[in-house]
């Protein structure tokens, strides 16, 4: 495939859009909900709420730019500064799916089955543990989203026309 900037900027564009999405609700969800300061009740309302609503979008989203920066690293294959780069923010971003994947979603599975009236003696454990979670992949989530800002910017210094 040949370089096309017309291809390569558009992609450039929906990335950054939907990862900086992705990101920008990890972040929300660290920084806007300290689950730890919940009642009992009141963690499985928010928990349960934020599952029914992200818990499929958001992976999606993420294997969306996931996908787009494996295309851009394609693109930028002549480019190796902004391949790596690329490669790198890949990489990351499969990091943060995977610790969503086997980390925060077999927790979601279990939260999804309790009810505010018969919450596990290890609630706090799980609530705990998802948090944790959560926190690496928001640092993977974050350092991605980095990468691919320093690749985005470097590809397009690299491929900019000279006066």
């Amino acid at each position: 495939m040949a370089f096309s900037p017309v291809l390569s900027t558009s992609l450039q564009l929906l990335v950054i859009v939907v990862f900086s999405l992705v990101v920008g609700s990890m972040f929300g969800i660290w920084r806007g909900y300290d689950l730890t300061q919940y009642s009992p009740a009141a963690f499985l309302e928010v928990h349960q709420g934020a599952v029914r609503g992200l818990n499929t979008l958001l992976p999606l989203m993420g294997l969306g730019a996931l996908l787009l920066t494996v295309a851009l690293a394609v693109l930028a294959r002549g480019r190796p500064e902004a391949f790596w780069l690329y490669v790198g923010a890949a990489v990351l971003m499969a990091v943060a799916a995977l610790v969503t994947r086997f980390g925060n979603q077999p927790i979601n599975e279990q939260v999804m089955a309790w009810s505010a009236g018969a919450l596990p003696e290890n609630w706090q454990t799980a609530r705990d543990s998802w948090s944790s979670w959560h926190l690496v992949r928001l640092g993977a989530g974050t350092g991605a989203l980095l990468l691919l800002t320093l690749a985005i910017l470097g590809d397009r210094a690299a491929v900019a026309p000279t006066a």
